[in-house]
C-alpha cells in the first residue's frame, strides 16, 4: 500500500501549506508546470520520491530534468502521466492513443488549473487532474490530491483546497 500526493501547475510555488498536505505521502507525482528551478529543488529536497513530467511553461532546465510522458507501475496499478491531456470531456489525440495502447489504471494530467477526477468506464481508467497547487494563474483556489493505491486499486482519495493568498 502506498500513499500518493498528486500535484500540478506549481508555477514556482512549493510552500509550507502544500508541504503539510504532502507530509503523509510516500511519493509525489507532479503533472508539470513546475516553473522556477527553486520549486523543483524544494520538491526534490522534500524527502519524498518524485515522479514528474514537464509542462508547457517549463524552461529547458525542467525539460532536461523531466520527460513529457511518464508511464510506470505502483502497487499493481499502471499510471500514465503528462501535462496536457484532457479538454472539455475529451482526451487529446495523443493521450487517447496512449491510453488505448498502454491501458493504464490511472491517467494524470494538469494544465487546466481545474480539479477534475472521474472514472472513464469506456476505457477503464481513473482520470485525475489535481488542478493547480501554485499561486499563479486564473484559479482562485489551490488544489492537490492525495490517494492510496493497494493491490492495483486507487482508493481513499482526498482533495486539498486552499485559497490563493
Amino acid at each position: 500500500m502506498k500513499r500518493i500526493g498528486i500535484i500540478s501547475d506549481l508555477h514556482g510555488t512549493f510552500d509550507e501549506p502544500l508541504r503539510q498536505f504532502l507530509a503523509e505521502v510516500d511519493e509525489i507525482w507532479c503533472a508539470g508546470d513546475i516553473g522556477e528551478s527553486k520549486a523543483n529543488e524544494a520538491m526534490m529536497a522534500f524527502g519524498k520520491p518524485v515522479v514528474a513530467v514537464h509542462g508547457n511553461i517549463d524552461d529547458h532546465t525542467m525539460r532536461l530534468t523531466w520527460p513529457e510522458w511518464q508511464c510506470f507501475e505502483r502497487e499493481g496499478a499502471r499510471v500514465l502521466m503528462t501535462h496536457i491531456g484532457f479538454y472539455g470531456g475529451r482526451y487529446t489525440r495523443d493521450v487517447y492513443a496512449k491510453i488505448c495502447r498502454l491501458r493504464p489504471t490511472i491517467f494524470v494530467c494538469g494544465h487546466s488549473h481545474i480539479l477534475r477526477v472521474g472514472y472513464d468506464k469506456r476505457l477503464g481508467v481513473l482520470n485525475i487532474n489535481p488542478g493547480a497547487a501554485g499561486c499563479n494563474g486564473f484559479h482562485r483556489v489551490r488544489t492537490a490530491v492525495r490517494l492510496t493505491i493497494e493491490d492495483g486499486t486507487p482508493k481513499e482519495l482526498e482533495v486539498w483546497e486552499r485559497a490563493r493568498g
